[in-house]
């Protein structure tokens, strides 16, 4: 038999929990120790948490995305390419290129990737743009124009300490995003190992990112190490139809960046739920024009923060969840002109239906009914209090030996 106390304890947990599942049950979000980071909706770009993700940082070998990307979009993978004596006698990681060795563009993007060579992205440059200083000029005009990001500027295609090298976490997950379109590139990224034959060195390259060997829904990714960097650290993962992108930087040592990376990911698959919003529903009016959605769009949301789409007074397609706002890809909005009839007196933005992907059972309790269930519920324990005191507890007589 449950003691009245008891009894009390689980009344009050389960009434919190029918009435307040959000405030009992809500997944926290996770405690980050790297100095900055991000997770990203892989299909969206939808900001499903952020810490300092705008904060200039070092971002090291991570910047062998850019690199890899410029190299696969340049439709010159089939390249050979021959190598130079300053790729030869870069500092750090290698493949152990020797001057003078013709070698694929193809073979040089796997070894820099899978294997951080940084004489790999030398020679890659080179090939690409004729210098080490041309080929960055490049890299930094193309995350402008072609990804749409505003505060990378890059020295080098390797990642080694430069002051003048710098890019935030939000800027590289949306050019991680923006990369894993490609799948040439996707299917590079996510390697595990490869076979290296070269002059001066055959071996089998393993992957440096571990959690790319350890775990199955991890997709892809690239660590990244300085002294002024600390370690940094890009990862995509997929579960269930769901895609995501982290970016840890400037952790103090490898395990606290695949640690906060592991959090990140179980936060973004656990704690967020699928919210569809239906092709062609009107967003808002600017300047004559109606924006709606060219496609189906699905973002996702916690229970106790719903998700809300609208455009902005840029024309740009922007969801909140919480306290984030995120500027998510365009290529889910149109525009067409408004019909003089049908234009509505304001321009403000429209309300949108959505609906879940799965069954909806939340309600909505206003202020009043809140306060008379708070009421009701102090009042049955108050009638429990008074009659477990009105009620001394029997005493039970003790037969020896127990």
């Amino acid at each position: 038999m449950i003691q009245k106390k008891n009894w009390l304890i689980t009344f009050v947990v389960i009434m919190t929990a029918t009435l307040f599942p959000e405030t009992l049950f809500a997944q926290q979000p996770p405690d980050i120790k790297s100095e900055t980071a991000i997770l990203i909706d892989g299909k969206t770009g939808q900001v499903l948490f952020e810490k300092s993700s705008e904060e200039v940082m070092y971002p090291a070998s991570i910047t062998k995305i850019v690199t890899a990307l410029m190299a696969v979009e340049s439709g010159k993978m089939n390249d050979m390419t021959k190598v130079s004596k300053k790729a030869r006698e870069v500092d750090g990681t290698r493949v152990y290129l020797e001057e003078g060795e013709m070698v694929p563009l193809d073979k040089l993007v796997k070894g820099m990737l899978v294997n951080s060579g940084n004489d790999a992205a030398i020679a890659i440059a080179e090939h690409l743009s004729g210098s080490v200083d041309s080929f960055a000029d490049d890299m930094t005009t193309f995350v402008e124009e072609e990804v749409g990001v505003k505060s990378s500027h890059f020295t080098n295609p390797h990642g080694l300490f430069d002051e003048m090298h710098v890019t935030t976490a939000k800027d590289m997950a949306k050019i991680t995003q923006y990369a894993m379109k490609n799948e040439q590139f996707k299917s590079i990224f996510g390697i595990n190992e490869f076979e290296w034959s070269g002059n001066n060195w055959d071996t089998t390259l393993i992957n440096h990112h571990r959690l790319l060997l350890d775990y199955d829904f991890v997709t892809g990714g690239k660590n990244g190490f300085v002294s002024k960097s600390g370690f940094t650290l890009v990862t995509t993962a997929t579960k269930d139809n769901q895609e995501l992108i982290a970016v840890t930087m400037k952790a103090n040592d490898d395990q606290i960046a695949y640690q906060d990376t592991l959090a990140l990911m179980n936060y973004g698959f656990e704690a967020f739920s699928p919210v569809l919003f239906e092709k062609g529903t009107e967003l808002a009016e600017r300047d004559d024009e109606t924006y709606s959605l060219a496609e189906e769009l699905t973002l996702f949301q916690q229970d106790n923060q719903t998700v809300q789409i609208n455009v902005n007074d840029s024309g740009k397609l922007v969801s909140d969840t919480g306290t984030i706002e995120s500027v998510l890809d365009s290529e889910w909005l149109s525009r067409s002109n408004v019909e003089a009839e049908a234009a509505p007196s304001s321009k403000d933005v429209t309300e949108v239906a959505v609906t879940t992907n799965e069954e909806n059972n939340t309600f909505t309790l206003s202020s009043e009914l809140i306060f008379y269930i708070g009421i009701s519920i102090f009042t049955v324990i108050m009638v429990a209090l008074f009659i477990g005191r009105a009620k001394p507890p029997k005493r039970r007589s003790r037969t020896f030996p127990y």
